[in-house]
């Protein structure tokens, strides 16, 4: 296998196509597919042609080009779905094959720079040592990707393990980009077996599939253990409604009636029994929260005073001066507004232009309609439902929000997170399973239900260990009825949020100095 490395890398067009194909084929471990035990041989194929060879890439750049050529074939695999939404709309179809190359070019940087951050230490540390500094620096620049504009903290490695719920279970802890850094120190663990030099390398790969062994025990456990819901919410009444319909209805100003009815009709509502329905995001597009109650006749003809509605859409405030919030709203009976969330966390290009004052003289526009673009919500609020025969108090989240790992909130006293989505921009592709994972981590890691209300998209009950007890696939509409909740206590993770990143990522410095003096 070295042999015919070395002699790979001396052909560069070989050399790159190797490269491009083990980022597309590490890919499919993410979701739907979940083939992770893909990574142990593509990411340790990629480390061992970086780092074994190190004395024929003499310049630095060709570490930033191998690393950004992995991140391209990985993301240009598991992102083409972004392109999916442009073909709504003529004008933005020209933009398609751009979409295609630029997206999975620029977080293709990401990697480039880790790969070529780690060239510096190569030759500075055994083996070891040198496949923790590599596990550092990717996992720091996974963290970064996380937040800079805005951030895309998509596709990271750990999301290859959202099926096997055992596993995750330690997310409760130490969050996403913690086990995130782990993971990546696992998939590494074939390549460090390769290039050991003694029996140390042999020790600490037994060390860590130890520690892999102890976090699915764990999860095991923590997967059969009841004691772990601290206490039950009974007599609830509430209606998840997961619909299917099409999203021209962005380009269609005529059909919102035709289509609050449809959504009624699937409700069912009974109005006797005290009842909380959740509608998807954005079902109605060219109505604003100031101008619902033009549909008041239709709601209160089929509602009754037990209950209240959730769905999302556009307040416009500030006529002087307008903005647009992309809001989830909760209503009565009477289409009276009883609280509101604007939503805080924005899609870029999908909800706003960066340098929007430039690229609208070129002709651009944000994909989700055809105003100017949304404004950031100013708060991350928790809504207190007391009108209804039960209470409840939910964290909104709408759509892209979920994906977001870290303190949701700075309030932890909350029974459940509710996320409406519109997932159908990206039609029947992986994106919308992908999305889904982001709810699965989170529910983990904060210990709290999940309802998820997506149209076009799945449809969901997910409990504070991550398990799905209702759902309904992207492919179907239907009605979700729960009528009780199990809570658990506030986890370490949703206390400290991605301070524990850092904590581990201490413990990895500290090992690698010890290493390095032990040496």
């Amino acid at each position: 296998m070295k042999r015919t490395l070395k002699n790979l890398i001396k052909n560069k067009i070989a050399s790159n196509i190797f490269v491009l194909l083990l980022g597309i084929a590490t890919s499919f471990s993410l979701p739907p597919y979940n083939f992770f035990l893909i990574n142990f041989v593509t990411l340790s194929l990629f480390y061992i042609f970086i780092n074994n060879y190190k004395k024929n890439l003499t310049n630095k750049f060709n570490y930033f080009k191998y690393g950004w050529i992995f991140g391209f074939g990985y993301f240009i695999s598991s992102l083409y779905w972004i392109a999916i939404s442009l073909t709504f709309d003529e004008s933005f179809k020209i933009l398609i094959p751009i979409s295609l190359i630029l997206v999975p070019a620029f977080i293709g940087i990401f990697y480039g720079l880790a790969t070529y951050f780690f060239s510096f230490f190569i030759n500075k540390f055994n083996t070891i040592g040198s496949v923790l500094i590599f596990s550092v620096i990717f996992g720091t620049f996974e963290f970064i990707r996380g937040f800079i504009l805005t951030g895309f903290p998509w596709n990271l490695f750990v999301y290859s393990f959202s099926k096997n719920l055992d596993f995750i279970q330690i997310l409760s802890f130490i969050g996403t980009y913690s086990l995130n850094l782990l993971c990546l120190t696992l998939f590494l663990l074939p390549a460090l077996f390769i290039l050991r030099n003694s029996r140390n390398e042999l020790y600490f790969c037994l060390f860590f599939i130890s520690l892999v062994i102890g976090l699915k025990i764990f999860g095991q456990n923590t997967l059969k253990s009841s004691d772990k819901f601290i206490n039950t919410i009974e007599n609830l009444n509430i209606k998840i409604i997961s619909s299917r319909v099409k999203i021209d209805r962005f380009y269609n100003q005529n059909n919102e009636y035709e289509i609050l009815n449809d959504l009624i009709i699937l409700s069912d509502p009974d109005k006797e029994k005290s009842t909380l329905f959740i509608w998807p995001e954005g079902i109605v597009t060219s109505t604003n929260l100031n101008e619902v109650k033009k549909f008041k006749d239709l709601f209160n003809s089929n509602f009754s005073e037990k209950h209240l509605i959730i769905f999302g859409i556009n307040d416009l405030n500030n006529k002087n001066n307008p903005e647009i919030y992309n809001t989830l709203a909760v209503f009565d009976n009477n289409l009276d507004l009883v609280d509101y969330y604007h939503k805080n966390k924005l899609v870029p290009f999908g909800e706003f232009l960066p340098i929007e004052g430039f690229l609208k003289r070129i002709g651009l526009k944000i994909i989700t309609n055809n105003y100017q673009s949304f404004s950031k919500g100013k708060q991350q609020k928790i809504i207190f439902l007391n009108n209804l025969d039960f209470k409840l108090k939910f964290l909104p989240l709408i759509c892209y929000e979920i994906i977001y790992t870290g303190k949701l909130s700075k309030h932890s006293n909350f029974d459940l997170i509710i996320n409406i989505s519109e997932d159908g921009w990206f039609g029947d592709s992986i994106g919308p399973h992908q999305h889904f994972a982001h709810a699965v981590f989170r529910s983990i890691e904060e210990g709290k239900n999940i309802i998820r209300s997506a149209n076009n998209g799945t449809s969901a009950l997910i409990n504070p260990k991550g398990e799905t007890l209702h759902k309904i696939e992207s492919t179907q509409s239907g009605v979700i009825n729960i009528k009780k909740l199990n809570k658990t206590n506030t986890t370490l993770f949703s206390q400290k949020g991605n301070n524990m990143f850092f904590y581990l990522l201490g413990i990895y410095i500290s090992l690698i100095f010890f290493l390095k003096r032990k040496e």
